[in-house]
């Protein structure tokens, strides 16, 4: 058995309780029946000791800020509005040095805005709530700044929007260490989709005249079922009950991607739990996932995962 991997979280006064209960929900409760060794959480502060969270919580960091340094994965939770536009100096130099050292860093939310002061989103791509983007781009005006996306992903530099983007990204860390089965386990348990893609815009535009009718959440849970046979977006529009025209635009409007798109990911995907969980050849693999060879399977695998399916099985076999 090996060791668990650390994740260290950044603890100021008065966090934001959610995004903060977050990574404690993913990466604080062990899973032995998922993955052993799974993750050990650890709290460091500048003092260590009690500090008070919103909403009348608080937080005990029993780790001195220098032990980030030594953890596996720096977290830096959001951060009341003082610490966002004047990141502590010594946690700024506390991020640099861990970035230095290789680590991987994961900023929720405005969490950003120490990684931007640190230097190191200069010329990489990130992103956080969409309503301190104005504010972020123009203070940062280096960093390579997306708005609408979930999360983003730049070596070991991670980034996301709030609140819920939260969830997504941390589900994101788990399907990288421990695979998509975990994770999709995780997220089951915790009784939330079990995938959005990081590139998912924030907000969807509501339709001009928005109808119960004409959702398509039916299409798509239907289409899941059936990512063996050929699939065509006539053929969700049809069972969204919209026309092709129609359906593609709300599509692009709820999910931010296009039907086709969504589908290969849908399959590349369902590619990754089998090669987890099952000893299926590769040929059976891209016969039950509707890619129809391997050749296509390995194509669009390595496109989204950027290695082969045979390398990600011998990662993630179990």
């Amino acid at each position: 058995m090996g060791s668990p991997h650390v994740v260290g979280i950044a603890v100021t006064g008065h966090l934001p309780v959610f995004e903060l209960a977050v990574p404690c929900e993913v990466f604080g409760i062990d899973r032995p029946d998922l993955a052993d060794p799974w993750y050990e959480l650890r709290f460091a502060a500048a003092e260590p000791g009690r500090h008070p969270a919103r909403s009348g919580l608080s937080v005990e960091a029993p780790h001195p800020l220098e032990s980030l340094v030594e953890a596996d994965t720096v977290l830096l939770p959001a951060f009341p509005r003082a610490k966002q536009v004047e990141p502590p100096d010594e946690l700024v130099a506390v991020v640099r040095e861990a970035h230095a050292r290789g680590k991987r860093i994961v900023a929720i939310c405005t969490g950003a805005y120490v990684l931007a002061a640190a230097g190191l989103l200069d010329g990489r791509r990130a992103t956080t709530h969409w309503m301190n983007a104005f504010d972020f781009a123009q203070r940062y005006p280096r960093v390579t700044f997306d708005p609408d996306v979930l999360y983003t992903e730049d070596g070991n530099l991670f980034t996301s929007a709030g609140t819920g983007a939260a969830i997504d990204l941390c589900l994101h860390l788990v399907r990288l260490d421990h695979g998509a089965a975990v994770a999709n386990e995780v997220a089951r348990r915790m009784v939330v989709p079990p995938h959005r893609d990081g590139g998912q815009s924030q907000f969807a535009t509501p339709p001009p005249r928005p109808r119960p009718a004409d959702t398509f959440g039916g299409a798509l849970d239907w289409a899941r079922q059936r990512l063996d046979q050929p699939l065509t977006v006539a053929d969700l529009a049809r069972e969204a009950r919209l026309s092709q025209r129609t359906f593609a635009r709300r599509f692009r409007e709820h999910v931010g991607t296009s039907p086709l798109q969504w589908l290969v990911g849908q399959r590349v995907r369902l590619a990754q739990e089998l090669l987890e969980t099952t000893d299926d050849s590769i040929e059976r693999i891209a016969h039950r996932t509707g890619f129809g060879t391997p050749a296509n399977l390995r194509v669009h695998f390595a496109r989204q995962t950027s290695v082969t399916p045979t390398t990600y099985r011998q990662v993630f076999h179990r």
